[in-house]
Parts: structure tokens; sequence; C-alpha cells
């Protein structure tokens, strides 16, 4: 059964349960019933120690020798990440990226709402995407506290950014999640989140190139002991 948070979950766990929580509404789509914390964490590249560790801290949600119910422990999960509360979204900045987010179908699904959206640009200000009306700036503050609006995406140039961050502060946005390419600064009591696709893409470059670099290497060992024998 469940219970209260035993303790403040770490950032990780709370980022590994949106992995347990999609995991298992995939499972439940395919009819599973229950399953075990080593076979859950064979499906999302985690331990079964660990999968245990982050549900222990929002309560105790399996029973020994059978596991997790799946619908039970989704259930659960779902509120613990308060998923299909609804919240209403602010998007700063419909460009490319900010355009994708707009249609996004993954948002509403998961019962996040972008309820507004603003653009320095007048040619995108008045046209309408996803039945969203691209608001001018100038508005940010009016339009997010009249419709009580906590939660903000900024898809802005980077050089823009802490100017319009500073503007959804003062509206009263207290979860901002940032695509710009810059560090934010922002106020204690403002949850900040950043997703820089550069450098994911430069990690990724990374791995690459190091798994080339292995592989040539391991190549140029089977070379010189080809040669040896052969010598």
């Amino acid at each position: 059964m469940s219970g209260s948070p035993r303790g403040k979950a770490p950032q990780m766990a709370i980022r590994r349960l949106s992995m347990y929580y999609r995991t298992l509404a995939a499972l439940r789509e395919q009819g599973v019933e229950s399953i075990s914390s080593e076979h859950l964490s064979a499906l999302t590249g985690s331990t079964a120690a660990q999968v245990r560790r982050d549900l222990a801290y929002f309560g105790s949600f399996g029973r020994r020798g059978v596991g997790y119910e799946v619908h039970s422990l989704q259930t659960h999960v779902q509120k613990i990440l308060g998923i299909g509360e609804g919240w209403p979204m602010a998007l700063i900045g419909v460009g490319n990226l900010g355009s994708a987010l707009l249609a996004y179908d993954g948002f509403p699904r998961q019962g996040f709402r972008i309820v507004e959206a603003f653009d320095s640009d007048p040619r995108r200000v008045g046209t309408v995407i996803r039945d969203v009306v691209v608001k001018p700036m100038d508005q940010i503050k009016e339009t997010i506290q009249a419709r009580h609006i906590v939660m903000a995406l900024l898809a802005v140039p980077a050089k823009a950014a802490q100017g319009v961050t500073e503007q959804l502060v003062a509206a009263g946005v207290r979860c901002l999640l940032n695509f710009a390419p810059v560090t934010l600064k922002v106020p204690p009591h403002v949850h900040l989140a950043s997703v820089d696709l550069s450098i994911e893409v430069e990690y990724l470059s990374y791995v690459l190139r190091e798994s080339v670099a292995e592989g040539q290497a391991a190549e140029g060992a089977c070379s010189d002991v080809l040669r040896a024998l052969s010598g």
C-alpha cells in the first residue's frame, strides 16, 4: 500500500520514475498484470535494488514473492509525477523549435497543455497553431497572471533568454523548461530545467569517436597478429 514520502527524493530518482511510468503503461497495454523489480529494472536499464530504492521514497507498493501490480503501480507513479493534473503551460518563442513543441502530441497525452504562446516577431503574432493564438511579448505578464499559469517552456534565442526569464518570474511562473543554449539565473523559489540539444549531440559525437577509435585499435591489433603469423 502507498504512503507519504519518506524523504526528499533525489532528482535522478524522479527522472527514473518517468521511465518506470512509461514502461508500466506499455506493459499494461500488453495485458501484463504484475512485474518484479528485476524485470522492471531490466526494461528500464536500472537495477532491481535501484527500482526498489526509488519507489521507497514514496511508500511501499510491492509484495514479497509477487512483485508489483502493474496497473496499481502505474497509477501511484502517475500521481507522484502529477501526470493528468492538467497543468497549463505557456510557450515563449514560436520559431522552428517552438512550433514543434506546440505540435507535440506527447504533452496532452500526459495531461500537460500549452494554452498560451508568445513571440516577438510580428509576422508570427496572431497566427494560430493547434488552436493556440500567438500573442506579443508585452502581453506575457497579464496573460499568465489571468490564466494562473505557473509552468513555461522557453524556446527563444540565447541572447533574449535571461530577459524573458525575468519577465516570466515577475509574472508568477514557478517552473521553467529552458531550451535556449545559455545558463539562466532564477530565484530560489523557481525550478529550472534546461535541455541543451547541442550538448546532447556533442556527447553522442564523443561516444561515437571513442567507439570508432576503439574499433580501429582492435582492427590494428588483429592486423599485427596476422602479420606476425604470416611472417
